[in-house]
Order: structure tokens, then sequence, then C-alpha cells
């Protein structure tokens, strides 16, 4: 039997509990071996938006996960050069892991109703199966509806209903309010040194 890797992209624009609950989730439901956190480079989809240097993304992601023995951090996407795409990734990761690896994409099922407008969305199945977590405020029901979600490739995942989204930290720093408790300590401390979202 080869690996069963559980591969978590995202921006981690900052990493949180919600992130943690899905990742730990997904390895109990699916018999993951590890779950491989891949904070983007460059996210092509974000690129209107204003978002932290990818080193802050990747320290706060490694520090979030450090007390996991079965979470682990790339910079596949943070040293890339150019916009991050997930196919590419998902490649090279097959690649270095080997064609007995099972790989297993963990994202929000928001995000998996976007997959046709990501880059080669054809391959991505082959390359990975896709774990679409549920997320709180979201309406299961018209997701089902939506083509992406039968597809044989794309299992839902529920959650525990933890109604904790990176937007809503960054503008709760931005306002001078508290983090704690919706972030590892350790982010809480690296946002306030690095004053990051003021």
């Amino acid at each position: 039997m080869g690996r069963r890797i559980g591969v978590m992209g995202g921006t981690f624009d900052p990493i949180h509990y919600g992130h943690l609950v899905t990742a730990e989730e997904a390895l109990h439901q699916f018999s993951l071996d590890e779950v491989l956190f891949v904070p983007t480079g460059r996210p092509w989809m974000k690129e209107h938006d204003v978002v932290s240097p990818a080193e802050d993304r990747y320290l706060m992601t490694v520090i979030a996960t450090a007390s996991n023995p079965r979470f682990a951090v790339s910079r596949m996407e943070v040293d890339r050069d150019g916009p991050t795409y997930t196919v590419e990734t998902l490649r090279s990761l097959k690649a270095e892991l080997g064609p007995d690896t099972q790989l297993f994409f963990i994202t929000g099922a928001d995000a998996v109703l976007e997959i046709v407008q990501w880059k080669e969305p054809e391959e991505l199945f082959d390359l990975a199966h896709f774990i679409a977590a549920t997320r709180p405020g979201y309406d299961l029901a018209s997701f089902e509806a939506h083509a992406p979600l039968a597809h044989p490739g794309i299992t839902v995942m529920h959650i525990p209903a933890l109604a904790i989204s990176s937007t809503d930290i960054r503008g709760r720093v931005r306002q001078g309010r508290p983090i704690r408790y919706l972030v590892p300590e350790g982010v809480n401390s690296y946002v306030q040194k690095a004053g990051l979202y003021r």
C-alpha cells in the first residue's frame, strides 16, 4: 500500500484554527499518513488583493503546525517564481513522492466551485482526489446542485463549525481587536511582532 498524503494549499494569511481543524479531520476521515501544508507563493486568483509576503505566511504556517507530528509544511510554492497553480504543485509532488503515493487535495467547498476556472482543471483529478470541506454559512444543497461537486473525484467533508476566516482576522487586527484563540498563540505573536495587517 502506498502512502496517503493530504495536500492543503492556501494563502494562510494568516493560518487559523479553522485550517488546522480541517486538516486534522481529513487525517482522520480519509486515513491519511500526513497532511502537507503548501502556502501559495503568488496566488494568481488573488492578484488584485493585498497579500502578505510569502515568507511571513510560510513562517506562520510552520509555527501553527509545529506541534503536530503528522503535519508538515512545504516551501514549494513560496520558492517558485511567478504565479502558483495547483496543477503544477500536484505534478511536482506526484513526481517527488512517486506513483505509489495517493494525493488528497484539501480545500474549502467554496473553492471547489471555482475549480473549473483553475489552470488545466481536467488534469487535477488525475493527480489527486479532492476533499471539499464545508464551511459555516455555506449552503451545501446549492453546492451539490453544481456540476463540479457531483464529480467522482470530489468528496464533501463535514467539519465542526468554526466560523473563523482569515479575512475577518485581518480586519480585527486592523481595528485593534484581539485575535487570540482564533489563531495559535505563536501566530498571534508573529502577527504582532511583524506588524502584519495594520
